[in-house]
Parts: structure tokens; sequence; C-alpha cells
């Protein structure tokens, strides 16, 4: 077997020294193997940070309704994986109950009591939520109306949000294939050339010497701006290309990576 930490992506491998979950048995090192519990999410929004004595930020969040995989419960916080994105961390147990149930619906607005994307359970078609299946058109419109939602690192909801939370929720919302963090997006879609970049497509400046956070990510609003969540302007914004691109750039990159979804 190959080394727990070698095997795959930390941030998404429900895997430590000591314990993984029980598909992974022949596959990771570890002293025991455990099977999953599905939990869901009923509060707004719940962080999930790498450590269970919390750090300054969480690194995810779950929504409203999602499931959360847990493997361990160390007092008043389990461990386990966020099934919708994949992250792997910790959670206060009381944000969670037990079960998984199939949702019918998912909030469609920014609106609403509850963030854009979290599921429910409902009877009939209320108003503000969309049916599963029923999803927007266009990632770069949804994040249109995101304008002005305060910046949260580690947040990817309507009510706080970073730049690839951004990006995750907008993706969610028209029902793409939506990683969470900025190495993971820049694989999405296929690669276009800086010169040719137009409305809608991903822009993404890696960084490999941040760790988990390794880049910057946001749409294209048209050749010459970007729509991007970002902390010194304090939440969700467009700014010109050229000044973000100055910016995020890291020093002896090639500059940023453009997607076209």
């Amino acid at each position: 077997m190959t080394d727990y930490a070698a095997a795959s992506d930390s941030r998404t491998t429900l895997a430590r020294p000591d314990l993984a979950e029980q598909a992974l048995e022949g596959i990771v090192r570890a002293t025991a193997f455990r099977a999953v519990r599905g939990m869901h999410c009923v509060a707004p929004v719940a962080d999930i940070h790498i450590d269970a004595v919390a750090g300054e930020y969480p690194v995810d969040q779950l929504i409203f309704g999602e499931v959360f995989d847990v493997l361990d419960t160390r007092g008043d916080q389990v461990w386990g994986r966020a099934r919708r994105d994949g992250v792997v961390g910790w959670v206060m147990l009381s944000a969670l109950r037990d079960g998984a149930p199939l949702a019918t619906h998912r909030i469609g607005s920014t609106g609403e009591s509850l963030p854009l994307n979290a599921l429910v359970v409902e009877a009939g078609d209320p108003p503000g939520l969309a049916p599963i299946g029923s999803f927007a058109a266009e990632p770069v419109e949804v994040a249109e109306r995101l304008l002005g939602t305060p910046y949260k690192l580690g947040g990817r909801s309507s009510l706080g949000t970073d730049c690839c939370g951004l990006v995750q929720q907008a993706l969610y919302a028209c029902g793409r294939a939506a990683p969470r963090y900025a190495d993971q997006q820049a694989e999405l879609g296929q690669a276009v050339v800086a010169d040719q970049a137009r409305r809608g497509d991903l822009v993404i400046w890696l960084d490999p010497e941040e760790g988990p956070w390794n880049g910057h990510a946001g749409f294209m609003l048209d050749g010459d701006r970007v729509l991007h969540a970002v902390g010194r302007l304090g939440g969700v914004a467009i700014e010109p290309f050229a000044e973000a691109d100055a910016r995020h750039r890291v020093a002896g990159s090639d500059g940023p990576v453009i997607r076209r979804l």
C-alpha cells in the first residue's frame, strides 16, 4: 500500500495515519478503516476546518441540506468529507442531523433566508425554490447576481464567499461540476489564450506557494474586466482585468489560466 498522504489529494482524501474510510482499504495505509455515516447540514452554513481546534479561518463550508459523511467524532465536532465538493475537515456536530434526505428543490435566488444552492425538501413549488434538475443558464450571470456579497475566506455561499467559492456556487447553480480550489478549477473546460478571453471564461491565477489557497479565481465579464471576490474590495466586485492581473500574478509565472466552459 502507498503512504496515505501520497495516495491522493489530502484536501479530499478521507484518511489519516490512524483512520481512513472503508472505501480506501487496500489503497492507503491506516491503522483502522471504518464506514462513513451520512449527516446533513441544518444551519444556513457551517464552517469546515482542517483541524479539530478551529484555526483563524475555515477551508470550506457546508450549505443547508448538503451531506457530510462522518468518520470520526471528537467532543462537539465531527471529522469527515463534504459529499458535494469532496473537502475533508472538521464540522460542529450541532450544525448536523442524521441522514441524507433526498432534496426536491434548491434555493434558486439570492434573496432568501437560506443561501443560493441550499438543498431543501418541500411539497409543491414554493416561491424562490427551483426543482432539482432545473438550473440557471450561465455561471457568469449567476455571479453577477452575487455582486456585493461580502468577502469571507473559506466561504462559498451568497451570505459570504471567497474567490473560488464564488466560482463554485455559480457553477453549481448551472448544474456544472464545481471543485473547491483554484488548481482544481484550472482543469475545467478548455484552455484559451489570454488575448481571446471573452465573457464567461474562468480566469485563474495559480500560486503553488499558498498551500490549500493556491491561487485566485474569477470570471471574465468581458475582454477587459473580471468579476471576482476580493478581500481588499470587500467582496464580490468588478475590476479592470489589468489591475487584477497586476495584483494576483505570481512573479515568474506565465500569467493567468483562462478556461472556457
